[in-house]
């Protein structure tokens, strides 16, 4: 369509001024895919991109080399016990937040402190589910080499997200955040 547009425009107008809109169209896209490059990139750096992108590692790992756990009796068993408490304490760490509307989503600006509940164990109880679910995914399936994508999370959770929390929650709330976190550990 734009093209159409553009040749029926372009003959009735001095090559210049040709010139000049095309340059003008192409910065416009160019500065588009860039919004949205920008947005796809945002979107995909989320904590639950990243569980999910282990899962699916630790998934592919068990499919590509089966027989590599040591399918011991109780695996099944401790894993699902994982998923099962990780998803629980998710859902612990997330409601205070939705009591004192303030988002949960990182690098937004927190309206609350939220320090109650679950909050008193660890710092990151929800990354700490996200945590147990994939090691209980792991051990659910029985492939074992992939639990040392447990740390590798751990690693990219606290160097993408944890750290600038933190460092945005004691921006805004000071001397308080720096009491809370003396008391509580990051993970448990």
């Amino acid at each position: 369509m734009f093209c159409r547009i553009f040749r029926r425009v372009s003959h009735s107008l001095p090559l210049g001024i040709c010139v000049k809109f095309a340059e003008c169209a192409c910065n416009t896209v160019a500065k588009m895919g860039k919004t949205v490059v920008r947005g796809v990139i945002r979107w995909l750096d989320l904590p639950p991109v990243w569980l999910f992108a282990m899962l699916g590692l630790s998934f592919a790992l068990d499919q590509l080399v089966p027989g590599m756990g040591f399918e011991w009796w109780g695996g099944k068993a401790m894993g699902n016990a994982f998923v099962v408490l990780g998803v629980l304490l998710m859902g612990a760490a997330v409601i205070p937040f939705m009591l004192q509307k303030t988002s949960v989503i990182p690098r937004q600006r927190p309206k609350a402190f939220v320090k109650g509940g679950v909050y008193r164990i660890s710092r990151n109880p929800i990354y700490l589910g996200d945590a147990l679910v994939l090691a209980g995914c792991v051990l659910r399936w029985d492939v074992l080499p992939a639990l040392l994508f447990v740390p590798a999370f751990v690693w990219i959770i606290t160097a993408r997200f944890i750290l600038g929390e933190e460092a945005g929650l004691r921006d805004v709330f000071g001397a308080e955040y720096e009491n809370w976190a003396a008391q509580v550990r990051r993970w448990i």
